[in-house]
């Protein structure tokens, strides 16, 4: 593995690429009214989307974020888009709920490529200038039994979710990726990825001009039932709604304890690259979004401009500080890429993924609270989703769930509190396993 000295560019920064074009701040923050319609805490995607289409529907909403708007992970991923082709997919094993999806493909897979949908349709209407780009995505299979694995799902994935996929033996990989690393893989044409701080960026302005108040640096200290409603105590005073949402996904705390208790936060790290010797295009024709099916996954696309590698994936499952992550990172990338070995990072940064115990999102209610949590992954596209039809729930006054992922049982485990203790020992297995695969494969 190559040492710091080797791999860090002399401008590196311990901080997101994306922040280059924007950077979290505060400039839209006001301080919360005394009264409001509806509390929405969390101001990522989640949060953001829900007051967006709460203001469309002319109800008021109150967006709180305890830091500056974009310091968590709506500006810290890799920006990769999909639509319905990820659900159940867990840290790495089989999702135990395979058996609902089997019987419920159609309503589930269904809400997944709405996600898509619901995403670009906020894109479109509210004119976000955010390097979407939709020439789909290809998957690599680590072993040969996980391009069988991907050919069994390809009819199902394009059945119920629309995907456009295909299988993509191995003579023809190169057609999609540079590098004779995988056995063939999947190719989806409804994929693809943005520019993630800038669609935030975007989201953030559509929220205010709906009339939604955004309040940065804001803290949700507690949340109380009122006869009519909420009483939320913050760090700058009470306010009190009709109904409050909780949005915070991997940065989900002792507020919502018993949410806390549902959510495991894992940590994803990603690094960037100087501009590259030759247009990505060479090492990923058209500029496509790749990952691939390890149980400790790696993820990577060309920036919006085509320059530069934008590399992801489970160096640790926990935070790690960049001299642990970017080398680990840097060796998967040249592990693909070997013309890249010598090629700089200039920066690396971690934000928090967000995990179901059953490895599905969800939204509903629990004892009065609206929420959308657990993104598993997908969070650009679900988020969006979750908190457009939450809002769209809360407008219509239904108590029926309004899709598929609305409502579903959420587990917890008596062993969780909300403290992921046991990922460090799940990354070493899944490691070792993905060893143990890839040395039988060969």
């Amino acid at each position: 593995m190559r040492s710091g000295k080797d791999i860090f560019h002399r401008d590196f920064k311990a901080e997101p690429w994306w922040w280059e074009a924007w950077r979290p701040n505060n400039a839209l923050s006001q301080d919360p009214p005394a009264r409001t319609d509806v509390v929405i805490v969390g101001a990522g995607y989640g949060g953001l989307s829900t007051a967006l289409e709460l203001g469309r529907n002319g109800i008021g909403a109150v967006v709180l974020e305890r830091g500056d708007f974009g310091i968590g992970a709506s500006t810290r991923n890799g920006g990769m888009i999909s639509g319905g082709t990820n659900l159940g997919k867990g840290l790495g094993g089989k999702s135990p709920i395979a058996e609902e999806l089997e019987r419920k493909k159609a309503e589930l897979m269904g809400a997944g490529a709405e996600s898509l949908s619901v995403l670009e349709d906020i894109i479109v209407r509210e004119k976000i200038e955010c390097g979407l780009h939709r020439n789909g995505r290809f998957v690599g299979a680590w072993t040969p039994r996980h391009y069988a694995d991907l050919a069994s799902k390809v009819d199902t994935y394009n059945k119920y979710a629309g995907a456009g996929s295909e299988m993509v033996p191995r003579e023809r990989q190169r057609e999609f990726i540079a590098s004779d690393y995988y056995f063939g893989g999947m190719y989806a044409r409804r994929a693809g990825h943005l520019h993630p701080a800038l669609y935030y960026k975007g989201l953030l302005e559509a929220a205010h001009r709906s009339g939604a108040k955004l309040c940065a640096q804001v803290e949700a200290e507690s949340i109380e039932k009122t006869a009519g409603g909420w009483r939320v105590l913050t760090s700058k005073g009470p306010v009190n709604a009709g109904d409050v949402v909780i949005a915070t996904n991997g940065y989900t705390g002792k507020l919502t304890p018993r949410l806390q208790r549902r959510v495991v936060p894992v940590a994803s790290h990603i690094i960037a690259t100087e501009d590259l010797p030759e247009p990505a295009t060479t090492l990923i024709p058209e500029l496509r979004a790749i990952g691939d099916t390890k149980r400790v996954l790696t993820y990577y696309r060309p920036s919006p401009d085509g320059k530069r590698l934008v590399f992801g994936g489970r160096a640790r499952f926990t935070a790690a500080p960049p001299e642990v992550s970017a080398p680990a990172l840097y060796q998967y990338m040249i592990d693909r890429f070997p013309q890249l070995d010598g090629v700089r990072i200039t920066h690396v940064w971690t934000g928090n993924v967000a995990f179901a115990l059953d490895y599905m999102p969800h939204m509903g209610v629990d004892e009065g609270l609206h929420y959308l949590l657990a993104c598993n992954g997908n969070g650009v596209a679900m988020m969006t989703y979750l908190g457009t039809q939450t809002a769209k729930k809360i407008a219509g006054g239904r108590n029926a769930p309004v899709n598929a992922l609305d409502g579903r049982d959420f587990p917890d485990h008596a062993l969780y509190n909300g403290d992921p203790w046991f990922l460090p020992m799940i990354g070493a297995w899944y490691r070792t396993r993905d060893w143990i695969d890839r040395r039988l494969a060969a």
